[in-house]
């Protein structure tokens, strides 16, 4: 329960809403209506009228399973937040020191629809240059930035945005349906990391983490792209450098 600094302009719907939404950002696709009353203690009516309004309103999105997971309303919100802040400022000043530990090129991107949108990259000294670039757009599907960020969609808000998609095959690996897909993602989520091998680029390996805003909803992603013959010997170390990359953006939001 949030602290009433005023008392006389409270609206206790609000703070009822915000105790659901926060609810179903730290359990996605988990929670019912009947385990949001038992959560919040929210009376039965009550929720069943909230949750009424905030699907319609695209704050919550009810799955085939009555459970409930955050809305497209907050992808919205979470790209304006993070328009009028210096993401990429920040990812600038805090990747240069990750790239120089993995000796590697780290990047951030943003999900726009079915693509990622790179934003920035850090290059480490080395004598392959990654083609990547910012503004280019790149499927989701075939990358790890792209399945960091679309693991937080439920299975069901993955297949929405896919309907119609084409999954073009970039590899022989990859990813070619939206079932594959989301066979993937829930490997991803187990993880808390994705990564790609060569599933857009032969001979490159990439993982990725999802950065976070103050609501845990994911609003970037960076990554590590790596060689493959070097892959093995640094995927340790580039894993926990992408999580501690990742954890320090979430924190400066």
């Amino acid at each position: 329960m949030m602290e009433r600094s005023n008392h006389k302009y409270w609206v206790p719907a609000l703070e009822r809403a915000h105790e659901v939404l926060h609810c179903l950002a730290a359990r996605p696709s988990k929670m019912r209506m009947m385990d949001l009353v038992s959560e919040t203690g929210i009376n039965k009516s009550t929720m069943f009228s909230l949750l009424q309004t905030m699907e319609k309103l695209q704050w919550v999105h009810r799955e085939k399973g009555e459970t409930y997971a955050l809305g497209p309303v907050f992808a919205t919100l979470g790209r304006a937040y993070f328009s009028g802040i210096d993401l990429v400022g920040q990812f600038h000043r805090l990747a240069a020191n990750a790239a120089e530990r993995v000796g590697e090129t780290v990047q951030l991107a943003r999900l726009e629809g079915t693509d990622i949108l790179y934003l920035a990259k850090r290059e480490a000294p080395a004598p392959v240059r990654i083609v990547s670039e910012p503004g280019m757009r790149i499927p989701a599907y075939a990358t790890a930035m792209g399945k960091a960020l679309l693991s937080h969609l439920s299975d069901e808000q993955v297949r929405g945005l896919f309907a119609n998609a084409e999954f073009e095959r970039f590899t022989e690996k990859t990813v070619s349906s939206a079932e594959a897909l989301i066979g993937q993602l829930a490997r991803v989520r187990h993880a808390g990391y994705a990564v790609d091998e060569e599933e857009i680029v032969i001979g490159i390996a990439c993982i990725a983490a999802a950065v976070r805003d103050p609501a845990g909803v994911p609003v970037a992603a960076v990554s590590f792209t790596i060689p493959l013959a070097r892959w093995e010997a640094k995927k340790p170390d580039a894993r926990s450098e992408v999580l501690r990359l990742a954890e320090q953006l979430s924190f400066l939001q």
